[in-house]
């Protein structure tokens, strides 16, 4: 019996198509990529820099901080923020709040401070922990002992998002993080290098979103 070779399905031609095949051959690129892109994209942090942009999102109508950090602090002050796109896609926009305003940007590892992310779209539990252990990677190896403790919290702090949702980590100057899912709390880390390397996912010197970091502690 003779096997048949699947075959792939192309998209519409489009009028000049046949004239400018390196044209139709984008176009099919481009689609694949959007098709791909739910089960691509990573989740927390910072995408590709290359296929990425930051920019400022639209102006809220209230600079209120959310319900978390006044429970937390009284009252905070919103430092930074800044809204992350890939090919295009708007992924999420994220905010800087401090206690108090004059927040000086070497500094951010000895202050408190909360980053708070909210998606427009979904991911998984298990995505977010696994590409936010992945960036904590990039300040220097971990030992396998550390890097199985830090999957553990990481999967214990970090929910199932969808669109609209908001995380929060709150940073305390003694290297405690806590978290927060839509304004409750999901849990907290007594490490401190565990704390310095998650904020640092966007705030330290090796994170893979510069421009990001660059917005949020007001350097640009």
């Amino acid at each position: 019996m003779t096997r048949r070779r699947p075959t792939a399905t192309a998209a519409p031609a489009e009028p000049g198509d046949a004239a400018n095949p390196r044209a139709s051959r984008r176009r099919l690129l481009a689609a694949l990529q959007l098709a791909a892109l739910p089960a691509a994209m990573p989740a927390l942090n910072p995408l590709p820099a290359a296929a990425s942009t930051t920019s400022s999102p639209p102006d809220a109508p209230t600079s209120a901080p959310p319900r978390e950090l006044t429970l937390e602090w009284g009252g905070a002050h919103l430092h930074g923020r800044g809204r992350l796109r890939f090919l295009g896609l708007h992924v999420y926009d994220i905010r800087l709040w401090t206690p108090q305003p004059g927040l000086v940007p070497d500094d951010w590892p000895r202050r408190a401070l909360a980053l708070e992310i909210e998606y427009a779209r979904s991911f998984s539990a298990r995505a977010i922990a696994e590409r936010s252990l992945d960036e904590m990677r990039r300040v220097g190896p971990l030992s396998a002992d550390m890097g199985e403790r830090w999957s553990r919290l990481l999967a214990q702090t970090m929910p199932d998002v969808k669109a609209g949702d908001r995380l929060t980590g709150v940073q305390q100057p003694d290297g405690l993080s806590r978290f927060f899912h839509n304004g409750e709390r999901r849990g907290e880390v007594r490490d401190a290098e565990f704390t310095r390397r998650f904020f640092g996912i966007w705030l330290g010197e090796t994170s893979s979103e510069p421009a990001l970091r660059d917005t949020l502690l007001g350097r640009r």
